[in-house]
This record gives C-alpha cells, sequence and structure tokens, in this order.
C-alpha cells in the first residue's frame, strides 16, 4: 500500500494525509470449563485529512483503489472548504519536523499470527481449569485472550512516508473466592506488543496461581485505617496514575481545554526524583503494550520527557498542537481505525527508576501500605485522582504485615509526586492489557519502579 498512497499523493499540492489502516481482531473468553465466545474482525481502508483554508477536512474510505483514494482526498477538501469559515483561529502552517520514511516491523508477528485459533482456546481452557481446581474455595474463574493484528502506511505532501507492521497479544485471568459468606475476587492481566514469550514473561500457570492466591488470602484481609498515608505503589499503580491523573492533563488537546497542566510548563510539580517520559518505544523492557514506531502524521515516535527531575518541561501534541505552543511535534497522534481522525493520545508512560531496590523502602518506612493491583478509578482535568487497589498490604517497623483489603487511594497527581521520597531501580510495564478511552480507544501502557509517597486511603475509619 506504501506505493499506491505514495502514487496518487503526487497528484497534489498544498497538505493532503493519507493514512492506510489494516486491523484484525480475534478475542476469546472460557468459562466454567466452556467457550464461551469467540469473534475474529477485520476492518481496513484509507483515512485521508487536508489542510486547506486554515482547517481540516477528513474523509475515509473502505476501498482502497487510487480512484477511490483521490474521490476521498476531494470530499475532505469540500469538508474543510465548508468548515474554514466557522473556525475561530486557523492554523496557518504545521511546523517543520523530520518525518518518518522507510518500512518498520515489530518483533514478534510470525510467533504470534502462526499460532491456530485452536492452539489459543486449549490454552484458555486449560488455564481456566487449573485456577478453579486449584481450591474448593474457588468456584468461579474466567480466562480470556485478546489479539490486534495491524499494517500501516502513512504518506504526506510534505514528506512522511512509512508503513509498519505489529501485533498486540493479551491474556487475562479472573477468579472468584467464597469461603464462609465471604467473597473476593482477584485479576491477573497482560498485553504487550511482541510475541509469545514476550506475552509470558510469567507463564500462564503461574498468571493462574497468583490470581487463585490473591483471591483466597483476601478472604480474611483486614480492612484498612482511613485516612493520609505512607504508601509505596507498586508498578501497576505507579502506571495507572501516571497515565490517567497525569498523562492525560498533559495531552495538549486537553491542555488547550483547560487542564491542570495548563501554563506550568517549567514550574515543578514533582520532587526531584521524579522524571517522568512518554515514549513510542519500550524502554528499560521489552513489549510495551503501546509501542509504535511512527505517529499516524508520520513523526517518529521518540520518547518525551514530560517531567524532568520534577519540573514540567513538555506536553504531549501532535502537528496542529505543536504549531500553537511553537515547538516540534512529539509523535502523539494516534487513530484506532481508518475511518477515525488522529487525536493527541499517549503511548508508554512512565517514571524513570531510581537507584534503591524495593527492600530498602520497606524497610525505611515506619508504618505505611504496600499498593499493588489497580482495580478501577477516575480521575479528571484537575489531576485529581481516585483509584480502587487489589492488594493492600501493612507495613509497620520496616517489614511486610498482614494483608488488607478494600483499599482505594485518592489524591492530586501533582502534590503526590511531590511527596515521593523513594524511587527504585526495579521496572515493569503493567498497563498493557485493556484500552485507554478518548472519544476512541488506543493501545497503551504505562509503568515505572516502586516509589514511595503520600496518599489519602479509604478503608474503615477507627
Amino acid at each position: 500500500m506504501l506505493s499506491i498512497l505514495s502514487d496518487v499523493i503526487r497528484d497534489y499540492d498544498g497538505f493532503v494525509e493519507l493514512r492506510y489502516h489494516a486491523k484484525t481482531f480475534q478475542s476469546l473468553q472460557v468459562a466454567q470449563g466452556r467457550l464461551e465466545s469467540s469473534t475474529v474482525r477485520h476492518r481496513n481502508g484509507v483515512g485521508v485529512r487536508v489542510l486547506e483554508g486554515g482547517t481540516w477536512g477528513f474523509a475515509s474510505t473502505g476501498e482502497c483503489s487510487p480512484s477511490a483514494i483521490r474521490a476521498a482526498v476531494e470530499s475532505a477538501r469540500l469538508c474543510a472548504r465548508a468548515s474554514a469559515s466557522w473556525r475561530k483561529s486557523g492554523i496557518e502552517s504545521l511546523p517543520a519536523v523530520t518525518l518518518a520514511r522507510g518500512e518498520f516491523a515489530a518483533p514478534g508477528l510470525d510467533d504470534v499470527l502462526g499460532r491456530s485459533l485452536d492452539e489459543k482456546v486449549q490454552l484458555a481452557l486449560e488455564i481456566e481449569a487449573r485456577a478453579r481446581g486449584a481450591s474448593q474455595h474457588v468456584p468461579t474463574a474466567t480466562c480470556g485472550y485478546k489479539e490486534i493484528y495491524e499494517e500501516k502506511a502513512i504518506v504526506t505532501t510534505d514528506g512522511a512516508a512509512a508503513s509498519f507492521k505489529l501485533v498486540r497479544p493479551e491474556f487475562r485471568i479472573s477468579v472468584v473466592a467464597e469461603r464462609d459468606g465471604e467473597r473476593s475476587s482477584a485479576m491477573e492481566s497482560i498485553g504487550v506488543t511482541g510475541g509469545w514469550d514476550c506475552l509470558f514473561r510469567a507463564s500462564p500457570e503461574a498468571m493462574a496461581d497468583k490470581a487463585v492466591g490473591d483471591a483466597i488470602d483476601l478472604l480474611s484481609a483486614k480492612h484498612p485505617e482511613g485516612g493520609r498515608a505512607t504508601v509505596i505503589l507498586a508498578p501497576s499503580i505507579v502506571g495507572l496514575m501516571v497515565h490517567e491523573a497525569v498523562g492525560h492533563t498533559v495531552e495538549a488537546d486537553f491542555v488547550l481545554a483547560g487542564s491542570v497542566a495548563a501554563g506550568k510548563i517549567g514550574t515543578r510539580v514533582g520532587s526531584d526524583l521524579v522524571t517522568l517520559c512518554d515514549s513510542g518505544r519500550s524502554v528499560y523492557a521489552d513489549g510495551a503494550g503501546g509501542t509504535i514506531p511512527v505517529d499516524d502524521e508520520g513523526v517518529p515516535a521518540e520518547e518525551t520527557v514530560i517531567i524532568d527531575q520534577g519540573i514540567l518541561t513538555s506536553y504531549l501534541h501532535n502537528r496542529e498542537t505543536a504549531a500553537h505552543f511553537h515547538v516540534a511535534p512529539t509523535g502523539n497522534a494516534r487513530a484506532w481505525e481508518y475511518s477515525d481522525e488522529p487525536l493527541v493520545r499517549m503511548r508508554n508512560t512512565y517514571i524513570r527508576p531510581g537507584e534503591q531496590s524495593l527492600e530498602e523502602l520497606i524497610e525505611n518506612t515506619e508504618d505505611g501500605y504496600l499498593l499493588d493491583g489497580p482495580r478501577n478509578g477516575q480521575a479528571d482535568a484537575t489531576g485529581e485522582f481516585m483509584f480502587g487497589v487489589q492488594k493492600a498490604t501493612r507495613i509497620q517497623n520496616g517489614k511486610l504485615g498482614d494483608l488488607v483489603q478494600g483499599v482505594t487511594m485518592t489524591g492530586k497527581a501533582f502534590e503526590v509526586l511531590q511527596s515521593v521520597d523513594g524511587v527504585t531501580q526495579e521496572f515493569h510495564w503493567d498497563l498493557g492489557s485493556g484500552h485507554c478511552g478518548k472519544g476512541q480507544p488506543a493501545k497503551v501502557d504505562a509503568g515505572g519502579p516502586y516509589i514511595r509517597c503520600q496518599a489519602v486511603l479509604g478503608g474503615h475509619q477507627s
């Protein structure tokens, strides 16, 4: 498709962007020893944007012939002309940037695509049966596998000509435990950009065993005391916080809408130990679920340092917001399918690791909690958040103690980041399964080291 798009775009002056996007979705779910669902869906087509009269026009076509693409270009031009007079401030020009050229392929394609659906179903059946058979206290388990294979080609009249292929598999096991009228649940999940070995860095059997163990342990867990506490956040919680409560506030379109990060470039928003980044590459560990070589405007997806040693240094940009702020685009324009327009979206968002060990953080914590496993939560444009925690462990006198349940963590993200006084060397990606929503889905990842900070915990008041 790259050559077809390149041939078509030679016919045009001004700014025109052509994006071919093909996606194959595969998903299955097993519960109580049965295959409950199995679906395969394929979508492909070309999305077209033109910049004319200071505004964008967009159109798409599910037919990938040169004539259909040219017709979509004309439709996009008509859209731009019709809407130009309604735009309050026009886009004068897009910032200069070195655009991507060439073909890119992520690892793991043959490894995942070469495995049959029957093999994936059988694995899910075996792991679900293992979880249910591990204890008489586990009556219910579900296991799911999902996979997205995609191909893209992006060309623009100002020089982009890039294509890539990648595959994103993910695996999930959930269990419910019951005993003496008490009920609890636990889940283990992983999603990556890469192959089978990357997906199962921890074996599926180990994932099932951990989910069962956590669910059973939580049956007898106590409830926490509510109030402000010293907490050590596992990479899973760190990832959730930096994505939901920080990352969205620094997406430049949200900044322009008035997020808490507006006007804060150059100001302190975290402790000296906090360096927060967003990258299209998978750093520190392989397989980050939001990995892309090139964004959907043809901009290389390099690392962006958002917070440098506590100082807010950058927002996340597409080419339009970069023009508004007079900076270079950061490679964060992403679209879910060919029929979607690119939006400013995160890729892999993380706090850089530090120099301490988890053991040192625990030993130096007189009173607090170790929090691991995000359940659910919400955050808003002010950076305020509330997250549920699957598993919390009491820390007293530098030692891990009782397990507690029903924990929620709340706070304002920048205040929490300013309280960080410990960051470990250990690093994990931990948000690669599922999707981020912002008008359209996106595959992302987030993670980091263990960090120690201050937050407010919800629980039983003493």
